[in-house]
């Protein structure tokens, strides 16, 4: 038993190091996490459709919302387990939060990543990343199997 763990926990600690390298070699640090969420949510927060939405549901309580943010995107980027929360549990129920603010989030997080990412790559890391993260939500929220039901496609 005791092998396993120890075995379990080398395996971790070899994914953590391997995207520590990976981020270092992107020129992706802590300092650039917390610049990519304040700049990306002060844009949102000035958008006209993301805006109303956001500050709807986080008024009053912005800064833990960009602490989470932060330790989200670190987990995410250095496997280091910074993040433990549930990001479907806490999508679920937003007023006016509807499929078609995926993309409109996602074309400002690219204009953030343009403006501020230290290299190309890094932002296609980010925004490769950014897009699996809108799919899945965008799925756990919406998506409707009724819809893929033989009898309810149009013959």
């Amino acid at each position: 038993m005791d092998t396993e763990i120890q075995g379990r926990a080398a395996h971790v600690a070899a994914i953590r190091e391997r995207a520590e390298a990976e981020m270092t070699a992107m020129g992706v640090d802590e300092a650039f996490i917390d610049r990519l969420v304040e700049t990306f949510y002060a844009r949102v927060l000035q958008h006209a459709t993301l805006g109303p939405v956001f500050d709807a549901r986080l008024s009053g309580r912005w800064p833990d919302h960009m602490q989470k943010m932060k330790s989200f995107w670190s987990s995410i980027a250095f496997r280091n387990g910074a993040y433990g929360g549930k990001p479907v549990q806490a999508h679920t129920g937003v007023a006016n939060l509807t499929p078609d603010l995926f993309p409109q989030w996602l074309a400002l997080f690219s204009a953030t990543l343009s403006d501020i990412a230290p290299n190309p790559e890094a932002k296609a890391w980010f925004m490769t990343t950014a897009e699996r993260i809108a799919k899945s939500l965008t799925l756990s929220l919406f998506y409707n199997p009724a819809l893929d039901a033989p009898q309810a496609k149009p013959a």
